[in-house]
């Protein structure tokens, strides 16, 4: 069940993850939060302030660069090219900070599940044929989440239909090109020090009992329709 308050079903919660028109991207507002809390994984004291604090922060500060960037290009305002470089750096970070937030938050399940037999269908045989089985993606993906300072991402990258494992450092590092996310880790300490302190281990343990599976593969399959042109026509 989900935690107290939330206030709507597992399936309509799912929803929003595929649903770009209510990213605060594209409303200027922060997405709903399916949960307030993920018991025996997240409590409410570790989730509320990374869910308003650091994603309600990235978005607030990416609206206002990008509006600041938007009046600039209209006006054609001179500006020094380090000033005007730190800030297109810094609105690209935090438009990449509010997206992956996004991703995490909607990526978890309130209800825990063993990781090695929890994955269905495409996305599956996908990670099998890709790492060979679940349990090797599992301790790769891992293993990529402790070596990250910032995030950890299993992408599928539509040039040529592969799964990746990325690692990274920031919200502007790391990143490969075009590669669509479909299970996000944040790893910076604000996400896990309330709960976990600095066993980041347990926590990243933890999480792989909590990926919401439906919404990965609901992400998977979205990901294969852009890349055959279905979504975006040939």
């Amino acid at each position: 069940m989900l935690a107290s308050g939330a206030g709507t079903s597992k399936a309509k919660a799912n929803e929003p993850s595929n649903n770009f028109q209510i990213s605060g991207l594209t409303t200027g507002k922060p997405k709903p939060l399916k949960y307030k809390s993920l018991p025996g994984f997240l409590s409410a004291e570790q989730v509320a302030p990374h869910f308003s604090a650091h994603y309600g922060g990235a978005l607030k500060a990416y609206l206002k660069l990008d509006d600041q960037l938007e009046d600039i290009a209209k006006s054609r305002t001179t500006n020094s090219a380090d000033a005007y470089g730190a800030m297109q750096r810094t609105r690209t970070a935090k438009g990449n900070s509010v997206l992956l937030h996004e991703h995490y938050f909607d990526g978890m399940a309130p209800e825990s599940q063993p990781p090695a037999v929890s994955p269905a269908g495409k996305l599956r045989s996908a990670i099998e044929q890709r790492f060979g089985s679940v349990g090797n993606w599992v301790n790769d993906f891992s293993a990529s989440a402790r070596a990250a300072s910032g995030w950890a991402v299993l992408a599928r990258h539509p040039v040529n239909g592969k799964l990746y494992n990325l690692v990274s450092d920031a919200h502007a590092t790391g990143l490969f090109w075009m590669a669509e996310p479909l299970i996000v880790l944040d790893v910076y300490e604000h996400a896990y020090y309330v709960d976990y302190k600095n066993r980041k281990s347990d926590y990243i343990n933890k999480f792989m009992e909590h990926i919401d599976w439906q919404v990965a593969n609901t992400r998977f399959g979205l990901a294969g329709l852009r890349n055959s042109g279905v979504c975006f026509g040939s």
